[in-house]
């Protein structure tokens, strides 16, 4: 895939230009400077020759295959460009002109021309309004050296900083891409073609926006079983401009619906450029860590607890050497020096007692990966330690990471350490986020593919409730009827019934006994506790006829125009916990299901977690050790355990729910109360928005 893209063997320069400094010249003299080996034909009608090459009027005059165009031509000739790069056979097209959907309305409506045009001929289109793509091509200033991280972003402006920190630290890329408004080829199609990239160990990315988020998480996890993704994703910080009724649509947002779809695609998320580097190049250059257990060894004790205390913060733990290291440790340090972890080597140490140090550790199977700590003291010696260290790195089956702490007097030692492929960090806390990266990478990858439960349902049940509700001409279903729909889809509910008078509720009453919760039954009024429509602890026949007055002249006085059906009459549930499980449907990735607990949980604190419908059960119960309040459901204190295995079964069956009905866009189970543990679950009170 994408071959004519990355290794063509012939490129056509649309708008091609003589003179320097126009970004026809110089796209032209970046080919020729790359060295491409293969045939090169610039393309403008005003030119017989460009930088000693021959000049076409059009690619049509040019009598050989061309895998690649790059045009660089104003917007308003660049369609007519692409239908005759089409007709003539072109495999791909890097569209550098700008001027299309940042300008506006007419700009959007030319890019899909562009789609449609690719469509047509079956070419791939990078861009338009990018910077292109460097293997054998760079658009851009300089040229990074060959490496095994593959690079893509959606800012143009961040490719050529990304470019600039890259020649600076000695990085190297195996493929970059500056996507651009994504006309044809977005990121999804790179990650595809990357999975198979032999030179690609890592995939670095820069994202503003993904274009289709079922089909991301779907071919980013099965990427990130076989090799990382790191990402930064800029601009999820807004939650949409749609008014939203249900406590998940007010919490949920599209920062939400990111860090939900990245966790279930095993993408790592990186806060900062500096961050993306860091753990860029610890997954590229070093192996997994084979467990969490990390080993130390420094010559200073300052920056030694510095490490340990990231370590602990980070979720890591510090090895505990074997009797037999420590042993060897004694042997070959001073007696002053620590055999404990961090392994002091004291601050007189030379590269000879730092190499039989490294030797020792990296050889006690207790250790899941190592950072050498250095500090530039009177007699270390750093050029031959970067030695010593890298040669030990080159030896060891686990991740060597370096931390030579300081700038001008370690400057030598970084370079040597680059070359000998150890990533190094001027402070502990950074190559502790590296390995926290690299054991997160290792789980994932045990981790076995998702397997998404199917429950035995009512489909048809449901889809006849959200006829008859379209056919009222409405939208929204509050508790009176969305009692079916969680029955229907297996979720308890306790005992109820819609009651069209006072006499009705006495009667259902005393059938299920009392005490009985009544709420009131409108199809107009959802938030029935807002205007008092909602009574608990009714015990007796004259508390019901009371009751039913009451929320009926509270409900018209609150609304006059509003359609009552009645009173639901309710069965009172006592004890459990109450929860909260719901489901708000972002515009990039679809059910974005949250689960809390009840009451200020989620009113204050707003302890909620999220995932992407449809999960695993694996993944229903990592959403509820997320919230902070979990142990509350464990039980604490002599509290019973709560039925946690049902709270996943209610979560599984929502998310079915969801993925069943894509036309539900919003909706609440709240409260949902849980049991003591083997008691199971009850939706008390639901409410659901379809889409218009």
């Amino acid at each position: 895939m994408l071959e004519t893209l990355f290794s063509p063997r012939s490129i056509a320069v649309i708008g091609a230009s003589r003179t320097e400094g126009k970004l026809g010249y110089a796209v032209l003299a970046n080919i020729i400077q790359s060295g491409f080996g293969g045939a090169i034909y610039p393309i403008n009608p005003k030119a017989e020759e460009i930088l000693g090459l021959p000049c076409y009027a059009s690619i049509n005059d040019v009598e050989g295959k061309i895998d690649l165009a790059v045009i660089v031509i104003p917007a308003q000739y660049v369609l007519d460009a692409l239908e005759t790069c089409g007709k003539r056979g072109v495999g791909s097209i890097i569209a550098i002109s700008a001027g299309f959907r940042e300008t506006g309305h007419e700009g959007l409506m030319a890019e899909r021309k562009m789609a449609k045009i690719a469509q047509t001929y079956q070419m791939r289109i990078v861009g338009p309004n990018c910077l292109g793509v460097i293997d054998t091509l760079a658009p851009a200033v300089g040229m990074p050296r060959q490496g095994q991280i593959a690079f893509m972003s959606q800012s143009g402006a961040l490719c050529t900083t990304i470019l600039d920190i890259a020649l600076a630290q000695d990085i190297g890329f195996s493929r970059f891409v500056s996507l651009g408004n994504k006309a044809d080829l977005n990121e999804i199609d790179f990650l595809q073609a990357w999975a198979e990239d032999s030179e690609s160990r890592v995939v670095m990315a820069y994202l503003e926006g993904i274009t289709d988020g079922a089909r991301f998480i779907d071919v980013a996890r099965k990427l990130t079983k076989r090799k990382p993704i790191i990402a930064i994703k800029s601009g999820s910080t807004s939650a949409g401009s749609r008014a939203v009724s249900s406590h998940t649509g007010t919490l949920a947002g599209s920062e939400r619906a990111y860090e939900a779809a990245f966790k279930q695609a095993g993408v790592i998320r990186s806060g900062s450029v500096g961050d993306l580097f860091d753990l860029s190049i610890a997954l590229a250059r070093q192996p997994l860590p084979r467990n969490e257990r990390v080993a130390i060894v420094t010559n200073a004790g300052g920056p030694g607890i510095m490490a340990t205390d990231a370590i602990e913060r980070s979720g890591l733990s510090l090895a505990s050497l074997s009797q037999e290291t420590m042993e060897r440790l004694r042997q070959i340090l001073p007696s002053a020096a620590s055999v404990l972890n961090p392994v002091d080597v004291l601050g007189d140490a030379l590269a000879d007692r730092y190499q039989a140090a490294l030797q020792a550790v990296t050889t006690d199977p207790n250790v899941g990966a190592l950072m050498v700590i250095l500090t530039p003291q009177f007699m270390t010696e750093i050029e031959e330690t970067a030695r010593a260290v890298g040669e030990v790195s080159n030896r060891s089956d686990i991740p060597v990471l370096a931390c030579f702490m300081g700038e001008a007097n370690t400057e030598p030692g970084t370079k040597i350490l680059t070359a000998h492929k150890v990533p190094n960090y001027v402070a502990p806390e950074r190559a502790v986020a590296a390995l926290r990266a690299m054991v997160d990478q290792r789980q994932w990858q045990e981790r076995p593919l998702p397997e998404f439960e199917s429950f035995n349902v009512d489909r048809e049940r449901v889809a006849r409730i959200f006829d008859q509700v379209r056919a009222d001409g409405r939208l929204q279903i509050g508790d009176a009827e969305a009692r079916d729909i969680l029955q229907g889809y297996g979720i308890p509910i306790p005992a109820s019934s819609l009651c069209r008078t006072s006499d009705e509720a006495v009667a259902f009453a005393e059938e299920i006994g009392y005490p009985v919760v009544m709420k009131i039954a409108s199809p107009d009024i959802l938030h029935k506790t807002d205007i008092g429509g909602v009574r608990l602890n009714i015990e007796g026949p004259s508390d019901v006829r009371d009751s039913f007055d009451l929320l009926t002249f509270r409900a018209l006085r609150y609304m006059p125009d509003a359609e009552i059906w009645g009173c639901l009459v309710q069965q009172q549930v006592r004890g459990g916990k109450e929860v909260i499980a719901g489901m708000n449907r972002d515009p990039q990735f679809g059910p974005l299901v949250m689960f809390g607990l009840g009451g200020i949980y989620v009113e204050v604190l707003k302890d909620v977690s999220f995932r992407i419908a449809p999960f695993s059960r694996p993944e229903a119960n990592e959403m509820m050790r997320e919230i902070r309040s979990f142990n509350l459901l464990r039980g604490v204190r002599g509290q019973a355990r709560s039925d946690i295995e049902a709270i996943a079964d209610t979560l599984l069956k929502l998310s079915q729910l969801v993925t069943d009905f894509p036309e539900i866009v919003e909706m609440d189970i709240n409260p949902l109360m849980v049991f003591e543990e083997g008691r199971g679950t009850m939706g008390i009170d639901m409410r659901l928005v379809l889409a218009p």
